[in-house]
């Protein structure tokens, strides 16, 4: 098949067609998972006199794994814009060298994402009576690895690394049931309690403090189309939750226009596809239940 277009005819001679290895990008994920949560991925102890080298030789690593998929990946960002179609040379150097570039961005990111992810263990050890450690926020929640890895995939998509942000959350997919798109942006103190079912959207905004339970949806309620019918691509489609505001299990909140104003709390198994000012309660009418004997059954006293 094809890398960049519905022909042989649409395959730029002078640019790079190798796939990223999913294999490789998982591996550098890992490792820098590693860094953000010391005993996650790999168990074991280090002291403070080695920490330094740990650290350096977890980077080298990262880079080392990371450096080649993000350079098969730059070819796919370039692909279709104008540039190319009229026909500038995207050498071998230029993908070498904006690789490189975009990688020590990402690097130098990593301080940043690292003091996000510690709030964000902070969130989840207040806001679960049943976490009794940090250390078992750290190595045991599906939520905060959940998050941890969406923070690194997320910096990559910034950076307009294509692929290799989806091949990470794609991983985390299937490591904690959350399905979140790199895309979308998410304040500090985030907390997904239980995380199973959880899906965002590529455009979804979410604030600071908010707390989200098992099965939430932030999805599109429709797909704007262009002239041949395809949907258009970056606009506006997922909600945006703003700070504080809680949703419990099993909620669905659609559209790019729909706003969760900030403070309000979104009861389980609500429908929403508009938006609530700040400081709401919303509830879903609880279902008529109807609840009668079942006949030949023994064993069992009616109390």
């Amino acid at each position: 098949m094809p890398l960049y277009g519905d022909s042989a005819e649409d395959v730029p001679e002078n640019v790079l067609s190798e796939y990223p290895d999913p294999g490789e990008v998982e591996s550098a994920l890992k490792m820098m998972i590693d860094l953000l949560l010391p005993g996650r991925i790999n168990p074991g102890t280090i002291g403070l006199d080695e920490f330094s080298v740990f650290l350096l030789r977890r980077l080298s690593h990262t880079w080392r794994h990371l450096r080649p998929q993000i350079e098969r990946s730059i070819p796919f960002r370039w692909y279709g814009r104008a540039a190319l179609t009229e026909g500038k040379i995207i050498s071998q150097k230029d993908v070498h060298q904006e690789s490189n570039r975009v990688l020590k961005a990402f690097f130098e990111k990593l301080p940043d994402i690292r003091r996000l992810v510690i709030q964000d263990i902070q969130a989840a050890y207040d806001g679960d009576p049943a976490a009794l450690t940090y250390a078992e926020v750290q190595l045991a929640y599906p939520g905060l690895l959940a998050i941890s890895a969406h923070r690194l995939a997320h910096e990559l998509y910034a950076l307009e690394v294509p692929v290799v942000p989806r091949i990470m959350s794609e991983w985390t997919h299937s490591q904690t049931g959350v399905d979140m798109h790199p895309g979308a942006k998410v304040g500090h103190s985030f907390f997904i309690d239980h995380a199973t079912g959880v899906v965002v959207g590529e455009t979804t905004e979410i604030g600071n403090r908010v707390k989200i339970y098992q099965g939430v949806t932030l999805g599109a309620k429709s797909f704007p189309l262009d002239e041949n019918g395809f949907p258009i691509k970056h606009v506006k489609r997922h909600p945006t939750v703003e700070d504080d505001v809680i949703i419990y299990a099993n909620s669905t909140i659609l559209g790019g226009d729909t706003v969760i104003g900030c403070g309000s709390t979104i009861g389980a198994n609500v429908f929403l596809n508009e938006s609530v000012p700040a400081n709401s309660l919303v509830s879903a009418m609880h279902p008529e239940l109807k609840i009668k004997p079942q006949r030949g059954k023994s064993g069992c006293k009616e109390k």
